[in-house]
């Protein structure tokens, strides 16, 4: 699991998702104690080994060191998705741009239609920050089981049932949001993917293999850099 939370730090990293020492990923730990997440201050690029901890559910770490304040947003997804494997929260430039919005999120691209024709929900209890396992809950209800939402004024989050497809919904959500952003800065947005063509594309470019491949890529450009 510790190597896992590195190697997903990185991807997002690689995608151009690190916000400084903000944004993290966290893995189920498979015998149920909780998650394993970065310990706080340092940025997605700097993980390492020794700088990932378990958190339990009812957020403490099993060392000494305090864990990160919105642990709960990905305690409480797990809590309430057993299908999850992963989650993400990161501040994605194009993603709080995009919230601000308040405009539905379409299906211009191949990104956009990871949602296969429906706008992402979008997280209004707050803007702040996600301290408390009341507002990871909330949150997790406004994902509900869409691969990733919006949260306005701060930032996205995403789950899958891979660490793959977790990372992936985020860096998809994050395109999608940035493509938009540059035809609407363009004009008028005049041509989009109907229902379902979204659906259709939903499958036919998302399927775990092609969400897969899209983190092995992410993987080796970390590599590189």
């Amino acid at each position: 699991m510790i190597a896992q939370v590195v190697a997903a730090s990185r991807a997002l990293a690689a995608a151009g998702q690190g916000d400084m020492v903000w944004g993290h990923v966290a893995v189920r730990d498979p015998d149920g104690r909780g998650v394993w997440i970065k310990a706080p201050g340092w940025g997605l690029e700097e993980v390492t080994e020794d700088r990932v901890q378990l958190v339990s559910y009812d957020g403490q770490a099993a060392t000494s060191a305090k864990p990160h304040v919105e642990v709960h947003i990905h305690l409480e997804i797990m809590r309430a998705r057993p299908d999850v494997a992963c989650s993400v929260h990161t501040h994605a430039e194009s993603a709080v741009a995009f919230a601000a919005l308040g405009t539905p999120l379409l299906p211009l691209s191949h990104d956009g239609a990871l949602f296969g024709g429906l706008d992402v929900p979008r997280f209004e209890r707050t803007g702040g920050l996600v301290k408390t396992p009341e507002l990871g809950a909330a949150l997790s209800t406004t994902l509900g089981d869409a691969p990733a939402a919006l949260m306005p004024r701060h930032g996205l989050v995403a789950a899958g049932e891979s660490i793959a497809a977790a990372v992936m919904h985020a860096v998809l959500l994050e395109r999608a949001c940035r493509a938009q952003l540059a035809a609407m800065a363009a004009g008028q947005v005049r041509d989009h993917s109907d229902a379902g063509e979204a659906r259709a594309k939903q499958a036919e470019c998302w399927p775990e293999a092609q969400l897969e491949a899209g983190y092995q890529y992410l993987l080796r450009k970390a590599q590189r850099s």
